[in-house]
C-alpha cells in the first residue's frame, strides 16, 4: 500500500479567506463614518457627538493591538486569526442589536480590539509567502480586502442603512466576519506553535525607536485623512442638494481611490524605497486635503476629493514595509501596531475636526485641520530620516 501525501494547501484560497476578514473589517470601520448622519439622528445626538462612535472604535484598535499580539504569540496563526475575526463578527452584531448611544460607543470600542492583531498577522502570512523584495505585494493582497470593502461593502452597508436602518449597516460586516472565521479554519494551512516564541518579547518593538518613529509618521500624518472622511457624508448632505443615493456612491469612489492608492504605493515602494514613497504620498495628501476644503458645497467636486483622499491613503504600504525591516523578532507586534497607529489617527482626526465643527468653523475646516496633520507627518518623517542615518540598522532597507 502506498501512502498518499497530504494535499498542498492552496495559498490563493487561504489569502482569499484572510482577505474576506479584512473586507469585513474595512466595511465596518468605514461604514461607521458613512452612516454617521443616520445614527446621530436616530440616537438624538449631534454629529460631533456621533463622531465619538468612530473614535471609540479607533481607540479600541489602539488598545487591542498590543494585547491581542501578546496573547496570540504562542498560538497557531490559523486559530489565532479565526478567533479574532469571529470575536469581531460577534461584537459587530451586538453593536447592531443593542440599544442606546452609550452602548453603541462601548460596543464599537470592543469591536476595535481584534482589528490590529488580525490584520497585522494576516499581512505577515501573505508577505512571508513572497520573496523578500516583493513583500509589499503581500501587504497589498490583504489590503485589497480593506480597499475593495470601500468600493462594494461600505456603499452596500450605507444602502442597507438607508433602506433598513443604520443597524443593518453594522450587522452586515458582522456576518461576513463570522464567515471569514469558518473559511480560515478550513483553508489556511496548519502551522505549529513556534517553540521560540516569547510573548513578552513582542513588547520590545515598543522600545525600538526605529519602530516608534515609523508608527509616529502614520499616527500623525494620516490624522488628516480621517478628519476629512469622517464628516464627508455629513458635509455632502448639509451643503449640497444631492440625493441620498449619492452618499454610498461617494463611499465607493473613496474605495476606488484606496484600491488604486494601495497598488500604486506598492509599486512606488519597490521603485523608490520607503522614505521617498512616504514623502511623496504625504505631499500629495496636502494637495488632496486642500482640494477637499475647496470642494465643500459642490457634489461633483466632493466626489473627486473622495477619490484623491483614497489615493493618498496608500502611505500605509511603505510604512508597513518599513516596519518589517526594523522590527526584528517582533514582527507581529509591529504589524499590529501599524494598524493601531492608523486607527489612533482615525480617532484623533475626527475628534479635532469635530471640535472645529462644533466651534462653528464649518465643514471646510476639516480640510484645513487635515493639512496641519500632513505637515506634522512630514516633520515626523524628517525626524525618522535623521534617526535612521544616525543610528542605522543593518536590516533597514528604507
Amino acid at each position: 500500500m502506498f501512502s498518499h501525501p497530504e494535499p498542498r494547501p492552496n495559498l490563493g484560497l487561504a489569502i482569499l479567506a484572510l482577505a474576506l476578514g479584512s473586507f469585513a473589517i474595512g466595511t465596518s470601520e468605514f461604514a461607521a463614518m458613512g452612516l454617521l448622519p443616520w445614527y446621530a439622528e436616530d440616537l438624538a445626538v449631534s454629529e460631533s457627538q456621533a463622531g465619538h462612535v468612530v473614535s471609540a472604535y479607533a481607540f479600541g484598535v489602539v488598545v487591542g493591538a498590543p494585547i491581542t499580539t501578546i496573547l496570540g504569540a504562542r498560538l497557531p496563526r490559523r486559530r489565532y486569526l479565526a478567533a479574532l475575526i469571529a470575536a469581531y463578527g460577534l461584537l459587530n452584531l451586538l453593536a447592531a442589536a443593542l440599544p442606546g448611544y452609550s452602548t453603541l460607543v462601548g460596543m464599537r470600542f470592543l469591536a476595535g480590539l481584534p482589528h490590529g492583531g488580525f490584520l497585522g498577522v494576516a499581512m505577515l502570512v501573505a508577505a512571508d509567502a513572497l520573496p523578500h523584495d516583493q513583500r509589499a505585494k503581500g501587504v497589498t493582497q490583504i489590503m485589497l480586502g480593506l480597499t475593495i470593502a470601500n468600493i462594494i461593502g461600505v456603499p452596500f452597508a450605507g444602502w442597507l442603512g438607508q433602506e433598513l436602518g443604520w443597524r443593518a449597516g453594522f450587522a452586515l460586516p458582522g456576518v461576513l466576519a463570522l464567515l471569514s472565521a469558518l473559511l480560515i479554519l478550513r483553508l489556511v494551512p496548519r502551522v505549529g506553535v513556534d517553540p521560540d516564541a516569547r510573548p513578552m518579547q513582542e513588547l520590545r518593538a515598543l522600545r525600538n525607536p526605529h519602530v516608534l518613529l515609523t508608527l509616529g509618521v502614520g499616527l500623525i500624518g494620516c490624522g488628516g485623512l480621517f478628519a476629512v472622511y469622517a464628516f464627508l457624508s455629513a458635509a455632502l448632505r448639509a451643503t449640497t442638494d444631492a440625493p441620498e443615493w449619492v452618499v454610498p456612491v461617494l463611499a465607493s469612489v473613496f474605495g476606488v481611490g484606496i484600491t488604486l492608492g494601495s497598488i500604486l504605493a506598492a509599486r512606488m515602494t519597490i521603485r523608490f524605497g520607503v522614505i521617498r514613497s512616504c514623502l511623496y504620498l504625504l505631499i500629495f495628501s496636502i494637495f488632496a486635503q486642500a482640494f477637499c476644503s475647496y470642494a465643500v458645497g459642490n457634489a461633483w467636486l466632493m466626489g473627486l476629493s473622495a477619490l484623491l483622499l483614497g489615493l493618498a491613503s496608500g502611505v500605509f504600504v511603505p510604512l508597513q514595509t518599513r516596519l518589517m525591516d526594523v522590527a526584528g523578532n517582533a514582527q507581529s507586534m509591529a504589524a499590529a501596531m501599524n494598524h493601531a497607529a492608523f486607527n489612533a489617527a482615525n480617532g484623533i482626526g475626527p475628534l479635532v475636526a469635530g471640535a472645529a465643527l462644533a466651534a462653528g468653523w464649518g465643514y471646510r475646516s476639516s480640510g484645513i485641520v487635515a493639512i496641519g496633520f500632513a505637515l506634522a507627518g512630514i516633520a515626523m518623517l524628517a525626524l525618522l530620516v535623521w534617526h535612521k542615518n544616525r543610528y542605522p540598522l543593518a536590516q533597514s532597507a528604507g
